[in-house]
């Protein structure tokens, strides 16, 4: 069936409105956050002529580690050297890359967001990215905190290839500790659980951990300490009737999204089991229209690469989004020219 629409015509030059643009103060998009996700998402919007800040505070959850890996063209870059290259990037786009802390938000009634910094300073933005990440929550034991990130680890995948070989302790907590657990054993023959007050395994989990010969200590520890003076003398987990060498402790810290400002904008976290993030649709966007989410604020267990890739994506889609409300914006502008100019002469 075809349905006459009347003859197509091609809009002239002359018929074209110019399309809106953001005030000298407001910013298209306000980025919280200078991680991978965040940069990435400045990157792919500037590219896309968007006027973008960065507000960066600076903590970024993999500062203690001494590399990133599984970030291809960049394995083992330090962390800080990482977001460096990524703001030297961003900034030969045209992105404002600005040290500081957002510490509130709001939404105006004409739907501008307010993002107010510490030391006062308020930036203006069509929309808003929550790129602000999450910080690690690890078991309360002492000694613990001092080693994170060298000694004390949590991902196989980030740090397995370094302890590979060696003598791994896991720090029980539940059922992810198993998990952990096997997934070490995978890299070393001598891995010892410590169950730490965690319930009693299944016995089939019972029977995996003799097969694959996994040492399993009962009782709770007391503290985590340097087995020896200088770098790779491992670490010395202490239990009240003997203490046990390792090169190297695994824990299951929980993850806890720096949600405060999603929370400030009428947002709502989702619980999962590992802690708690922001929900949103595959893009990033969140419940709260204009605001998107990246990184680890919405993927808890996003490494490097991927929460980079989360931030390349939620540009797009906040750059979409953009496109499509600056193409309602110049119809309805072109609209009033129109009917302007239909009006009677002295109407």
């Amino acid at each position: 069936m075809t349905m006459n629409r009347g003859p197509l015509t091609t809009p002239s030059p002359a018929d074209a409105v110019p399309g809106p643009t953001a005030p000298p103060d407001r910013y298209d998009v306000v980025v919280v956050g200078g991680g991978p996700a965040g940069l990435a998402a400045a990157v792919t919007l500037a590219r896309s002529l968007r006027s973008v800040v960065v507000v960066d505070a600076g903590e970024p959850r993999n500062a203690p580690a001494e590399g990133a890996h599984n970030v291809l063209g960049h394995e083992g870059v330090a962390p800080r050297d990482l977001l460096a290259a990524g703001r030297r990037e961003a900034e030969a786009y045209g992105v404002e890359v600005r040290a500081g802390e957002v510490v509130d938000a709001r939404r105006g009634a004409d739907g501008t967001f307010e993002a107010q910094l510490a030391d006062g300073a308020v930036l203006r933005a069509r929309r808003l990215l929550l790129a602000t990440g999450l910080v690690d929550e690890l078991p309360d034991v002492p000694g613990l905190a001092q080693h994170w990130g060298h000694d004390v680890l949590h991902c196989p995948y980030c740090h397995g290839w370094e302890v590979r070989g060696r003598r791994i302790g896991v720090l029980g907590a539940g059922p992810a500790s198993v998990h952990q657990t096997l997934l070490f054993r995978q890299l070393s023959d001598d891995v010892t659980l410590f169950l730490d007050g965690m319930d009693d395994p299944e016995p089939e989990t019972w029977e995996q951990l003799a097969a694959l010969g996994v040492r399993v200590v009962d009782g709770r520890v007391e503290q985590v300490g340097s087995a020896g003076e200088g770098d790779g003398a491992g670490l010395s987990v202490r239990l009240a009737a003997e203490d046990f060498a390792v090169d190297a402790l695994v824990v299951a810290p929980r993850f806890v999204v720096r949600g405060e400002l999603y929370g400030r904008l009428g947002g709502q976290l989702t619980e999962h089991p590992m802690g708690r993030m922001i929900p949103t649709d595959p893009t990033g966007r969140t419940d709260v229209p204009g605001v998107w989410a990246a990184g680890n604020a919405r993927d808890l267990s996003a490494m490097v690469v991927v929460s980079a890739g989360e931030g390349l994506m939620a540009g797009a889609g906040l750059n979409a989004d953009l496109v499509a409300e600056d193409a309602r914006t110049t119809v309805e502008a072109r609209r009033a020219v129109a009917s302007r100019a239909q009006q009677p002469a002295g109407a």
